[in-house]
């Protein structure tokens, strides 16, 4: 005699239950992995927006150490609002968009064992004149080569010494520097050689913030032609001087969708 067994198996209310739940457990993970996916984008967008910020700020900075005091302006979008950074505001601190100085140029002291220019006069020197500088220990035909590979513009050395706020045009050779016109009225031991400005904007077409470099080595003259992306879409670039300090802020907007933005500012003081 054959026995069969009987298998028991689900009903069909028992089946609605377990699919009912499969579907609740389902979309319950689903929506956790949305949501660490979207933390994980945001963290992400955070950390780049962070990086690029601290990246500029940080090359501004070793820009602005080398500015000559005495030579760092501030200006308005338009160019009718010149200042020197450490005179009082006439204007509101959003309303300057120009930061401008000239810069000792660091390219060739820093370039070999003997700079290309020392920085020192030997004021004891009777070769030393109105017109004729005797600066001991620069290779100035390396100034001059390096200058030339940096510049297409061929621009002119100015000489600037230390509470004198005039800039003196150069003609370097060997070790002699040569000023022209009437030359400099008092002559002391420190100088410093430049041959461009720099400026910091952010352009107003495309939000991106620039640096602006080989033009006149000149303090407030109008800013050239060349310049450098340093970083996109700059939501804010602040400014102001106190004594020998220059402090900055810029922001960075990271765009994630349609409604998400993320924003990293850095802050920094330059003595």
């Amino acid at each position: 005699m054959n026995h069969k067994r009987l298998t028991p198996a689900f009903s069909m209310l028992e089946l609605v239950f377990v699919i009912t739940i499969l579907g609740i457990v389902s979309s319950i993970g689903a929506e956790m992995i949305a949501k660490v996916y979207e933390g994980y984008i945001v963290q992400r967008a955070e950390h780049r927006a962070t990086m690029k910020t601290e990246l500029a700020a940080t090359q501004i900075a070793n820009r602005l150490i080398s500015a000559i005091p005495g030579t760092v302006y501030r200006k308005n979008s338009t160019g009718t609002v010149v200042e020197e950074i450490t005179d009082d505001m006439s204007l509101t601190g959003n309303a300057y968009t120009v930061l401008q100085w000239v810069a000792s140029d660091m390219d060739s002291y820093n370039a070999t064992a003997i700079p290309g220019w020392s920085g020192f006069l030997d004021v004891d020197d009777p070769a030393n004149t109105a017109n004729s500088l005797s600066t001991p220990g620069s290779a100035l035909g390396t100034t001059t080569a390096i200058i030339n590979n940096l510049s297409t513009s061929a621009p002119a050395p100015k000489i600037y010494f230390p509470y004198d706020s005039n800039e003196y045009n150069a003609t370097i050779a060997g070790t002699t520097i040569t000023l022209s016109g009437t030359g400099a009225p008092h002559i002391v031991e420190h100088y410093k050689l430049a041959w461009s400005s720099y400026a910091l904007m952010v352009d107003p077409a495309d939000g991106h913030l620039y640096l602006y470099y080989d033009f006149p080595a000149i303090p407030a003259v109008a800013l050239g032609a060349k310049r450098s992306l340093l970083l996109r879409n700059v939501s804010t670039f602040k400014f102001k001087g106190d004594g020998q300090t220059i402090r900055f802020k810029i922001c960075k907007e990271e765009r994630i969708s349609e409604d998400i933005n993320i924003t990293a500012c850095k802050e920094k003081a330059v003595f």
